[in-house]
């Protein structure tokens, strides 16, 4: 049993390595996402000749300066879809973490599949399985949660390419921002529970 407990884990330090990851990722997506907040907003300004002053004698420069913005709002747009993809393969590696989690307990680390009674049962200060196998399930429900939020909220991005709103671009920015998917308090406590001779 307590070699079981060992290897979950083993498994709950990877989700934290894949957490940092996770941060890394959400830092580079809000930067990302500014900057295409930013290219959205000044859209419409940069459409209206007057705003040229002396330049707007230059043949074409309207169209220019709106298609370059375009292409670089589309680049940005792209980055931003390949960072979901990574957020994705994240989600995916807790999932794979959490099934083979569900595996180590059907057998038992024999060939003797846990009851709840076992599932349950507490050596010293160590967590139960029943707690790992609970901890891993919540982290990957906030992950995937949290996911197909930034997977949403980059679709509206782009929506309002074609009607901007700056109230609406903030507020997806921060939704964005703060994640709330992800309750850092309740991230912190499953952590504290599975590795418990840890803060002891």
């Amino acid at each position: 049993m307590e070699g079981l407990v060992k290897k979950y884990q083993q498994r709950f330090r990877k989700v934290r390595e894949i957490m940092d990851e996770w941060e890394e990722l959400q830092s580079r997506l809000i930067e990302k996402f500014r900057n295409a907040s930013v290219i959205i907003e000044r859209l419409k300004v940069i459409q209206d000749g007057n705003n040229y002053g002396n330049l707007k004698s230059v043949d074409g420069i309207v169209d220019a300066v709106v298609r370059k913005q375009m292409e670089s709002l589309q680049t940005l747009l792209l980055s931003m879809n390949k960072t979901l993809e990574e957020f994705r393969g994240l989600v995916l590696g807790i999932e794979r973490m959490n099934r083979d989690g569900r595996q180590l307990v059907k057998g038992g680390g024999g060939s003797n599949q846990l009851n709840a009674k076992q599932l349950r049962q507490r050596i010293g200060i160590k967590p139960c399985l029943a707690d790992c196998l609970d901890g891993l399930i919540i982290l990957h429900d906030m992950h995937q949660a949290e996911y197909l939020l930034k997977s949403s909220i980059v679709s509206a991005l782009s929506a309002l390419t074609l009607k901007p709103s700056s109230s609406d671009l903030g507020a997806l920015q921060q939704l964005l921002i703060d994640q709330p998917n992800i309750p850092k308090v309740e991230v912190q406590v499953i952590f504290e529970i599975v590795f418990a001779e840890d803060i002891c």
